[in-house]
């Protein structure tokens, strides 16, 4: 049975710091807070058509700083997931998105009874001086304070982070993915900065005190990132922001593209590639792949054939079930 997430986006209310690079409203798309009755509303239709489609979801709170929302809202809100929950057996749980220092014992215990199953943590880097220099009003340390408690009261954590802050450079964002690493979460979420309208950030790029990555460094970057956590055995859930119309007309730079993750994996089969072939003489080459594979070893516009063209290597790329890369 296929699991998902039904997000419902809390607005920026309640959050005790406008970070640099903050515009909530376009990123999640929500110009006003959920009433609870919009919610419950919302958590039926929505269990008719998993139910139908043989699916289960969570209930998660995204978009805002969940847990420094005022507090009977927040109550309000959990005890209608909690009730949804009870009801339909579709959803298998709730988690929400928060700050690290809005994590503490009372919290997390309050989380745990209206039956919590993850907190993802905006952590952003592990770098205080990125932290400091994009307002994030939070420390490293305070991340692993709060991921500590998360996982001593048995919810999932999760971490979410940024790359091409202001201050950042792709050896900060390495050692921040070392650091989540060494946090165990369960889950890790990567957005690539993107720089909006009527953000700090936006006011620092447009007076060219600022550049984020490119989109070649990003997608490298991502690469590595993306093999760092696989290898740990930490699932990447979410690779860039998603599609949005509101982030398109709203940004100024950055990195966002709706097939990153796609990209960076097409890198990833890239870079295997070239070491493969470099033990091997320039020629003509088949390339084995599993079907599910095929797109990704190819690229974009045949971007990783024509790459390997260029170094002397003309390559065919073939199915067979159940391989990752085999050249002959």
């Amino acid at each position: 049975m296929k699991q998902t997430n039904l997000s419902i986006f809390i607005p920026h209310i309640g959050c005790p710091h406008m970070c640099s690079f903050c515009d909530q409203r376009s990123i999640s798309g929500e110009q006003s807070a959920p009433t609870p009755e919009k919610v419950k509303t919302v958590l039926e239709e929505q269990a008719a058509h998993l139910t139908k489609r043989g699916m289960t979801a969570e209930i998660a709170f995204f978009g805002g700083s969940f847990t420094a929302i005022p507090r009977g809202y927040m109550l309000e809100l959990l005890e209608t997931a909690k009730a949804a929950v009870e009801r339909f057996p579709c959803y298998t749980g709730i988690r929400c998105s928060t700050r690290p220092d809005c994590i503490d014992g009372e919290i997390v215990d309050v989380l745990k009874r209206y039956g919590i199953t993850a907190v993802e943590l905006g952590a952003q880097s592990m770098n205080d001086e990125v932290l400091a220099a994009n307002d994030r009003g939070h420390t490293a340390k305070d991340v692993r304070r709060a991921s500590a408690l998360i996982k001593q009261s048995g919810i999932k954590l999760g971490l979410q982070m940024m790359t091409g802050l202001y201050k950042d450079t792709p050896e900060r964002c390495l050692e921040t993915a070392d650091e989540f690493i060494k946090l165990a979460p369960k889950t890790v979420r990567i957005y690539p900065t993107v720089i909006l309208k009527n953000t700090r950030l936006g006011e620092l790029f447009e007076c060219g005190k600022y550049r984020s990555f490119s989109f070649e460094e990003t997608v490298d970057l991502c690469a590595g990132l993306l093999q760092k956590f696989l290898c740990s055995g930490i699932k990447v859930i979410r690779l860039g922001l998603h599609a949005s119309p509101d982030v398109e007309r709203e940004m100024l730079g950055g990195v966002y593209h709706p097939a990153l993750r796609e990209i960076v994996e097409s890198r990833i089969f890239l870079n295997d590639m070239k070491s493969r072939l470099a033990e091997l003489e320039k020629g003509h080459h088949l390339i084995y792949t599993d079907p599910k594979n095929i797109s990704k070893a190819i690229g974009q516009k045949k971007c990783n054939v024509k790459a390997l063209a260029e170094l002397g290597y003309e390559i065919y790329i073939l199915p067979l079930d159940g391989e990752y890369l085999l050249i002959k």
